[in-house]
């Protein structure tokens, strides 16, 4: 037998112990009790078993325009590197006191604040020294399974292969306590599911029109 066909039957082999190779979807569908489209809403997986993909070095952008943070929720792996460049014509001076990550820039504007490594999971609520409505929110997971609702109130995350997970759901609140679940996906090339969450006393309809 050649070389060719040993390495065609060796490959043949190795396919056969791993199993198939599945990338599947879900799509989670989130709304408050009156039906409504929640925007924002932070969803994340993690596999009960097996090995979780090796983590990346991402980075990501918050900006700041017209004295509001852009985005307002934000939601990354941990590792993340994230700048914070002011779009504004005026400074401002960003901070967190929240035990995932604490930290202060100094009053800038630009590009000139360094970029900030968040490195523990949780929740980090963000805020300004020098304009007291000034607020944001980043969740900060340690999986890389995860997403954010659009408008219409649905987010998608992708990559999943079949097996049991635990579901997080986050949406802003004074309290970090994600609505938990536990689920099993199947062979499917995509699923859905629908989330209905109580969002009374959510600080983020307020963000959103703050002046």
């Amino acid at each position: 037998m050649n070389a060719a066909r040993l390495q065609a039957l060796a490959t043949l082999l190795l396919l056969a112990a791993v199993g198939p190779v599945f990338a599947g979807e879900l799509d989670v569908e989130v709304r408050d009790l009156a039906g409504n489209a929640l925007q924002d809403a932070v969803i994340f997986l993690e596999p009960t078993a097996g090995m979780r993909p090796p983590a990346q070095a991402p980075k990501t952008t918050i900006d700041q325009v017209n004295k509001e943070f852009v985005p307002l929720v934000t939601v990354i792996q941990a590792g993340t590197e994230v700048s914070f460049p002011n779009s504004d014509n005026i400074r401002h001076s960003i901070y967190s006191f929240s035990p995932a990550k604490v930290f202060t820039t100094k009053l800038y504007s630009g590009k000139q604040a360094p970029p900030v490594i968040f490195d523990k999971p949780g929740l980090v609520v963000l805020g300004c020294n020098i304009h007291d409505h000034m607020i944001a929110w980043v969740v900060v997971v340690d999986t890389p399974y995860f997403s954010k609702t659009g408008a219409d109130g649905l987010g998608a995350i992708k990559g999943l292969g079949p097996g049991d997970y635990r579901l997080s759901l986050w949406y802003p609140a004074a309290q970090f306590e994600p609505h938990v679940e536990q689920i099993h996906l199947g062979a499917e090339p995509s699923q859905r599911r629908l989330i209905k969450l109580d969002a009374s006393g959510s600080p983020l309809p307020a963000a959103r029109h703050s002046p």
